[in-house]
């Protein structure tokens, strides 16, 4: 601790007192911007219907997923399955399980495989509603009708979900949880819901429209050549005075995002950085915050350097751990002790940050399911 050799306590507990205040600040306004988003209400007996909506769901090399995401949404609508030149059994799989399976075109120069692939469903549908899903999710029993409910009664034009994240691996137990909290740090649930703030946010793994005002702000045809096709369109909405609400869900809507540590790498590395730029404000605010936490390690290091007594290093050291609980236990706090991953999290994850943040500025590209974007 060469560096922290003229350390005073007094110093060393201003410091930790700052940075430990700054990172309880941004995890509590990050959980509490989540929660303060609307839930999608349980489903009611009539819900458990048909309702007149088609489900669009882009999908390239998701053989292992497109089945259980049709089997689960079958019944609720017509379920369109758009296959994006897979080099696997994507549209077999998803035929068998009983969705409508159609090839997209070719992908015109400039354009991006997921914004087309949606807007070419997109264009096939002739109900009131549609529904673009993500071949990684699933969903409960009524899920589909209850949503559709909910925005037929507040007359909304365009509602996203939030989903219940499941993690399997190691890496994603580590990493996700984290890197949501991080992106829930800059938002604001009022902002994003109230439409006379410019501030947006969706969430492309499921995202709800009418079908008149999809079309009438041209769609995913208007986006096609964004990464963050979701958020982009979400702020063409906003700016176009769509009705739109954001909501979350803890037990209707899953999503298993990435399933190793190189998809996650991968995945943010193609649109976490992208994502600041087209809110610069919610970005300054993720930095910040990320600047904290990163801080972590040579605070605690700061305040055993100072002399401080060993209960105040330790409830330093537990700071992270006890504000990313929310994040990391799942649901109903099923997994409680995964919140003594947090600080691998905060440092594994601020390397992935970094590499998408390089690849953005320098204009490289991603490589992602067989294609550079």
């Amino acid at each position: 601790m060469t560096g922290f050799q003229n350390v005073t306590a007094e110093s060393a507990a201003l410091t930790g007192a700052a940075v430990g205040l700054g990172i309880a600040f941004f995890l509590w306004k990050s959980r509490r911007n989540y929660l303060l988003l609307p839930e999608v209400p349980a489903p009611r007996e009539a819900e458990g219907q048909r309702v007149d909506v088609t489900i669009v769901i882009p999908a390239r090399n998701e053989a292992r997923n497109i089945g259980r995401l049709v089997a689960s949404v079958l019944r609720s609508g017509r379920v369109l399955v758009v296959d994006d030149s897979s080099t696997d059994d994507t549209a077999s799989h998803a035929a068998r399980a009983g969705a409508e399976v159609i090839a997209a075109p070719p992908l015109p120069a400039g354009a991006l495989g997921k914004p087309h692939a949606c807007s070419f469903g997109a264009r096939q549908a002739d109900t009131r509603w549609v529904l673009f899903l993500d071949a990684d999710t699933w969903f409960e029993p009524g899920f589909v009708p209850s949503l559709i409910h909910f925005a037929e009664q507040r007359r909304l034009q365009m509602a996203t979900v939030f989903l219940d994240l499941h993690c399997v691996s190691l890496a994603e137990k580590v990493l996700l949880p984290y890197a949501i909290a991080l992106y829930f740090a800059g938002v604001s649930a009022r902002a994003v819901n109230d439409s006379n703030s410019p501030e947006s946010l969706a969430n492309g793994q499921c995202l709800l429209f009418e079908r008149e005002a999809y079309e009438a702000i041209g769609g995913h045809q208007a986006v096609i050549a964004s990464v963050i096709e979701d958020v982009a369109l979400a702020r063409l909405a906003k700016q176009k005075k769509l009705r739109v609400r954001v909501l979350r869900t803890v037990t209707l809507g899953h999503v298993r995002m990435y399933e190793s540590f190189q998809a996650i790498w991968r995945g943010f590395q193609k649109n976490s950085f992208r994502f600041l730029l087209i809110n610069p404000f919610t970005g300054v605010q993720v930095i910040a915050a990320s600047i904290l936490l990163t801080s972590y390690l040579p605070v605690i290091a700061l305040l055993w350097a100072g002399g401080l007594p060993p209960w105040c290093v330790a409830a330093f050291a537990l700071a992270p751990v006890l504000w990313l609980s929310g994040w990391y236990s799942a649901p109903h706090g099923r997994h409680p002790w995964r919140s003594l991953l947090a600080p691998l999290g905060i440092y594994f994850f601020q390397a992935i940050a970094l590499n998408g943040m390089l690849t953005t500025l320098f204009g490289l590209k991603a490589d992602w399911k067989g294609r550079r974007v």
